[in-house]
């Protein structure tokens, strides 16, 4: 089993004929994705070949779901075409769009989020590594050869400690990986992510992946708390953080000791999440969890 993407979801690629949609369709090919078709409305009629396998160019996202079913878009065009790849994509009733690009504006995210919501389109992102299946599908950036099928599911908001983990735990394997962005507003939540998994049979330990800054991370303890079964083990980049100072992503922003990863780790332990203190403390904490329950 797995969340949001399986071996049958149909893959659209906004942007595909670009150098980055070239590039990573390409790759997510490689890793058994059904892409059947790109998106690029100056280039329709045409087709792309990627080591042979061909792919069709259609001139909207509806079109391309009229001919092939598509129930998935990622989305690669550029910040200024991002909003209207998205609106273009929930007018479609797309069920998943996926949204790798980064450097979007965040009233255009607020816009774009909501609009999409209110037709049934769910939203990956934006600035996230998409989504892995491993073993069925990949619709975005995350690195297919790092990990294998398996019992944890993981929800992140940091592409690059979704793929360490990934790789710690490359002997368990994973149901789903989802990397949900860091920006302050993004389509889909850890909630979402948490309530996805914990409804996935096959998904028997859920790994949390959070950041300073913001109160997602507190808002998904009580989640935990009064909603899942399975257990969960965090992680919250930014320990080390010094006071006062503007970090990476754009949603870390700490006031006071809110947003701060104490608090978040406070949290969470008051949940009854085991969170460690490193990434590889992290993975260590789930192959105990899961052995326990063995």
């Amino acid at each position: 089993m797995a969340i949001h993407l399986t071996k049958e979801s149909k893959v659209l690629v906004q942007g595909m004929t670009g150098g980055e949609g070239m590039k990573h369709t390409r790759r997510m090919l490689a890793a058994g994705t059904n892409v059947v078709g790109g998106v690029n409305p100056r280039k329709a009629g045409r087709s792309a070949d990627f080591d042979g396998q061909v792919v069709p160019v259609f001139g909207s996202v509806a079109d391309g779901i009229r001919a092939t079913g598509a129930d998935v878009t990622v989305v690669f065009v550029p910040p200024a075409f991002a909003r209207a790849a998205v609106t273009e994509a929930a007018d479609a009733r797309i069920p998943l769009a996926v949204v790798i690009t980064e450097g979007i504006p965040v009233h255009d995210t607020v816009a774009f989020t909501t609009y999409a919501a209110q037709r049934g389109t769910r939203v990956i992102g934006p600035n996230c590594p998409g989504l892995i299946t491993p073993g069925q599908s990949n619709a975005g950036i995350i690195p297919a050869d790092i990990t294998k099928p398996g019992p944890i599911g993981l929800v992140s908001k940091s592409g690059t400690l979704t793929y360490q983990l990934m790789y710690e735990l490359r002997d368990i394997g994973f149901s789903t990986c989802v990397g949900i962005g860091g920006d302050p507003v993004i389509g889909t939540s850890h909630i979402d992510c948490l309530a996805a998994f914990q409804d996935d049979p096959d998904t028997e330990l859920v790994l949390l992946i959070g950041e300073i800054g913001g109160d997602a991370e507190e808002r998904a303890a009580t989640y935990i708390r009064d909603h899942v079964t399975k257990p969960v083990v965090g992680y919250i980049a930014g320990f080390t953080a010094p006071e006062g100072r503007t970090m990476g992503h754009a949603g870390a922003i700490v006031s006071g000791s809110a947003g701060t990863a104490q608090a978040k780790k406070a949290a969470l332990e008051a949940a009854g999440v085991r969170v460690g203190g490193t990434p590889t403390e992290t993975a260590r904490l789930a192959l105990t969890l899961l052995r326990d329950r063995t």
